[in-house]
């Protein structure tokens, strides 16, 4: 089946990370009191490197055992800590993905980007990076009734907004198991992992993916555009 729709994940697939989630996670957990020589930071720091691509409210929600206070309160302070981070210019495309994007929407598929961030994070970003008309749609997990990946509703709610004509339509990537798990769950036709962000190929494939690839760039020859 033609690819119609190509759903791709920000940070690490598109978007340098370069530590900033590291970065912003280490601030928004401090100021409740747990800096890096606490004695919880190490395996907090373990759960949010082994669930990058995840809502991150999502995961202050199990670091904190399900306050929700708590999560609500780590996570604004991470995105506050996250968009300060992108002000100060510590925000940048990763190379070749503008170029992909609009190669792709040339060839007549249409691209959402979709992220773990809040809408204000994603938007910062999308500014920052000059992105605003860049492509069609971007989701956060708020803009889906609240969960993100790995479930499939970020690539659903793409399908549903962009008009595809089955989910096999429907191309995913991104550099998490996360993502692949998504992309996986959605039934899309194309589900690719790529190593420019968190996760590695033996992670990528042990999650699933049909493809692991070094780059965003890389995914336009898997995509079934005859």
């Amino acid at each position: 089946m033609r690819t119609e729709i190509v759903v791709m994940d920000m940070a690490g697939t598109t978007v340098a990370d370069d530590g900033l989630v590291v970065a912003a996670f280490t601030e928004a957990v401090r100021t409740l009191g747990i800096t890096p020589d606490h004695e919880r930071f190490p395996a907090m720091m373990d759960h949010v490197l082994a669930t990058m691509g995840e809502s991150k409210l999502t995961v202050f929600r199990a670091l904190f055992e399900g306050d929700e206070e708590l999560a609500r309160s780590a996570n604004a302070a991470f995105e506050d800590a996250y968009a300060d981070l992108v002000d100060d210019g510590r925000c940048e495309a990763l190379p070749g993905a503008a170029e992909t994007i609009t190669a792709l929407q040339e060839r007549g598929l249409r691209v959402a980007l979709t992220t773990g961030f809040a809408p204000r994070t994603r938007d910062a970003i999308l500014a920052a990076l000059g992105w605003d008309g860049l492509v069609e749609l971007a989701l956060s997990p708020a803009d889906v009734g609240g969960r993100g990946r790995p479930y499939p509703d970020l690539n659903l709610t793409a399908l549903l907004r962009l008009g595809a004509t089955d989910v096999r339509a429907v191309a995913t990537v991104g550099d998490t198991a996360f993502d692949v798990l998504a992309g996986l769950s959605a039934g899309a036709g194309v589900v690719a992992g790529v190593l420019s962000g968190a996760h590695d190929r033996p992670t990528l494939q042990a999650a699933g993916a049909h493809h692991v690839i070094d780059a965003v760039s890389d995914l336009p020859p898997l995509l079934h555009l005859d």
